[in-house]
């Protein structure tokens, strides 16, 4: 191989191409020679015919030298491609974080949180985050990107939603939802500061139900359900009686049961499985039923078949035929399904159930929940101190006080 230098470019050299051609002459490689740190050293730049002329490996020989000189820049070519790739990648991550950056809020809930939202969370959960979203975030939010979003606009979606009388819960419900919805955001790195709704004071919530059943009207209730679907009146006795929620009773299936040793399994329910025991008057409603197999739902919704979705208008019917709603305005004292499981707890608290018995048989997550109850106890704590002082040896009585000499 050899290597041809050229008049008025010292140090550029170049080689010609065994056959390919450039133009009217041989295809030429160029490179540059040049000291650096004492020592000769040669660089290859590449052919004419990818753009390379002696005028420009001259103008890159000098721009090389004079950062020698100077002691900027980059002193070597292999330096300057280095520098080049490091400058075209963080241009390229900049370029890239500043497209996220410009995804919207909205667009991010529909792209990312939803998908993934359907495969983490119950359909009911899934419903009621959307509607939230659609109703109440989505007008604020529509178009912004998480870069301009700030706890003033929180502040909108609170005021807009107590301004059209929404609860407590649902707002601080929908500010959940914006907080997760960040979180991720935050986790794919659209955005890297926390989300605004730690900024906003959550809203008083006082949703504790405090209407339960007398067992009278319990036994009306049932009465009447039994007159109008023994499904349902079958579904109630058996809240009515273990505390289940509807949810639960909805995803029972014969595996569950263990009719003979009166036991239930409640799997997957809100705060983790659980264990629940029949009544005498479970066990022989079960039995009224017939045992299907064992991953086959024992109640089923009567049109399809499949797992029922929500209680039937007949228990609402069955509520206003009794008049246990009639002038009722606080939402917490109207009877609803879910009273059945309340009823539960109530009259286990007020037969002298300790408070710890009652959260593993209704499974709340901790004994705070439980703790409403607290009040339908009220000569718990005098009992014990009875107890305790029956139990007492006369060893134990309280000596007078002797005066000192």
């Amino acid at each position: 191989m050899k290597w041809h230098s050229l008049n008025g470019f010292k140090g550029v050299r170049y080689r010609e191409h065994p056959t390919r051609k450039h133009g009217v002459h041989k295809d030429r490689y160029f490179v540059i020679r040049y000291q650096h740190e004492g020592a000769r050293k040669e660089e290859a730049l590449g052919w004419e015919s990818e753009g390379w002329t002696p005028k420009r490996a001259a103008s890159e020989l000098s721009k090389l030298r004079e950062a020698h000189r100077l002691g900027e820049g980059a002193k070597s070519l292999s330096e300057k491609r280095q520098l080049e790739n490091e400058k075209r990648e963080a241009d390229q991550l900049e370029q890239e974080q500043k497209t996220r950056e410009e995804i919207t809020f909205a667009d991010f809930f529909k792209d990312t949180y939803a998908p993934i939202l359907k495969t983490t969370k119950k359909p009911g959960s899934v419903k009621a985050e959307n509607i939230l979203f659609e109703k109440w975030i989505h007008p604020i939010f529509e178009k912004m990107p998480f870069t301009n979003i700030y706890p003033i606009h929180i502040e909108r979606i609170r005021k807009t939603m107590q301004d059209a009388g929404k609860s407590p819960r649902s707002i601080e419900y929908t500010l959940a939802i914006i907080r997760q919805i960040w979180n991720m955001a935050r986790r794919d790195g659209l955005i890297h500061r926390d989300s605004p709704t730690k900024q906003i004071k959550k809203p008083k919530i006082n949703n504790k139900r405090i209407r339960f059943l007398s067992h009278d009207e319990a036994d009306r209730l049932l009465d009447n359900l039994s007159g109008r679907s023994k499904q349902l009146h079958d579904m109630a006795l058996l809240s009515l009686h273990t505390g289940m929620r509807a949810g639960e009773v909805f995803s029972l299936t014969w595996g569950n049961l263990d009719i003979e040793q009166r036991i239930i399994y409640i799997v997957d329910a809100k705060s983790g499985s659980r264990t629940g025991h029949m009544t005498e008057a479970v066990k022989m409603m079960f039995k009224s039923i017939g045992q299907g197999k064992p991953d086959e739902l024992v109640f089923k919704d009567r049109r399809h078949g499949g797992r029922i979705k929500q209680i039937s208008s007949s228990f609402d019917r069955a509520v206003d035929a009794l008049g246990f709603n009639n002038s009722v305005t606080d939402s917490r004292q109207k009877v609803l399904f879910h009273t059945l499981r309340h009823s539960y707890a109530s009259w286990l608290v007020q037969q002298g159930t300790p408070l710890y018995t009652v959260q593993r048989l209704m499974g709340h997550a901790s004994i705070s929940m439980t703790e409403r109850y607290s009040h339908l106890a009220p000569d718990t704590l005098k009992m014990a101190v009875k107890n305790f002082e029956k139990h007492l040896n006369h060893r134990d009585k309280v000596l007078p006080l002797q005066k000192s000499e």
